[in-house]
C-alpha cells in the first residue's frame, strides 16, 4: 500500500509540474527567436507574452525574419505601430496545440482571421509550422518558417 501511495505522490507532483516560464522567457531560452524578440520589445508587446494567457504564438525565427527582404525588416523595426500589427497577427488568444490543431479559420489577436491547414503538416495561411511546439505557463509557441503579414 505505501509502495502505491508513493508512486501516486509521485506521478501526481509530476504532472503538476509548471513549465514555470512566460511564453516570453521559453522563447528567451531556445534561442532561434532573437529577431522575433527584438520585434516585440520595439512592439512593445512584452507585457502581453508575460501576462496570463492563454495564448498561442505562431512565432517566426531567425530564418524566417532573415527571408524578408532588408528594407522591408528595416522598415518594419522602425514603425514599432505597424510591427505590433504584424507581430499581433502571429498571436491567437487562446491555447491550440499540435494535438488540437484543426483546419478552419482563428481570429488573431490583431483582429484579423489566420487560416490554418493540417493537409501536409500544419499550416498557418499557408506558411509551414516547423518542429515541435514549445510550451509555457501562458501558452504554446509553434515555429512559422515565415513572417505573417496581414493583408490591410
Amino acid at each position: 500500500m505505501k509502495k502505491i501511495l508513493a508512486l501516486t505522490l509521485l506521478a501526481a507532483s509530476f504532472s503538476s509540474m509548471a513549465y514555470a516560464d512566460t511564453l516570453l522567457q521559453t522563447a528567451q531560452q531556445d534561442g532561434s527567436f532573437k529577431t522575433f524578440l527584438k520585434a516585440v520589445k520595439i512592439a512593445g508587446l512584452d507585457n502581453t507574452l508575460n501576462g496570463d494567457g492563454p495564448m498561442t504564438v505562431f512565432a517566426p525565427d531567425d530564418a524566417a525574419f532573415a527571408k524578408l527582404p532588408k528594407a522591408k525588416l528595416n522598415a518594419l523595426m522602425a514603425n514599432s505601430d505597424q510591427l505590433k500589427k504584424v507581430l499581433s497577427y502571429h498571436i491567437y488568444p487562446g491555447k491550440i496545440t499540435q494535438a488540437d490543431v484543426s483546419a478552419g479559420k482563428i481570429k488573431s489577436l490583431e483582429g484579423a482571421d489566420l487560416q490554418l491547414s493540417v493537409t501536409e503538416g500544419v499550416k498557418v495561411n499557408n506558411v509551414k509550422v516547423t518542429g515541435n511546439e514549445l510550451n509555457a505557463d501562458n501558452g504554446v509557441i509553434h515555429t512559422v518558417s515565415a513572417v505573417l503579414i496581414p493583408k490591410s
